[in-house]
């Protein structure tokens, strides 16, 4: 994503064909990078996935933690779909949004 954001920026500037300091595009391209990175969303979204399955392991009530959990998740999809640059990432943070919905439905049945 990244170097595709890096190329989309260059090519930019060549239909430009304006003059830039170089120094100051590779730092804007740094932050955009920086705003586009969604490492420690993926990261939190693994996090909750271990909690889930720990929740399904063990033998008390889990309905309000799975709920809890479904909510994290969903936070997380939205963090990754405002994010998103390209369509790929898009329908990927969609159809990840339509399945926790489906997750959430089903642990609301959950004692």
């Amino acid at each position: 994503m990244r170097a595709r954001a890096r190329a989309r920026l260059l090519e930019r500037v060549a239909e430009l064909a304006a003059s830039v300091d170089h120094d100051r595009l590779e730092q804007e391209l740094a932050v955009l990078a920086q705003r586009l990175d969604v490492d420690e969303e993926i990261e939190r979204l693994r996090g909750h996935v271990v909690e889930i399955r720990k929740t399904f392991a063990e033998r008390e009530p889990a309905g309000r933690r799975l709920d809890f959990l479904m909510q994290e998740l969903n936070r997380e999809a939205n963090t990754l779909s405002s994010k998103s640059q390209d369509i790929e990432t898009t329908r990927a943070a969609v159809d990840m949004k339509v399945l926790i919905e489906q997750m959430r439905e089903q642990v609301q049945n959950v004692e």
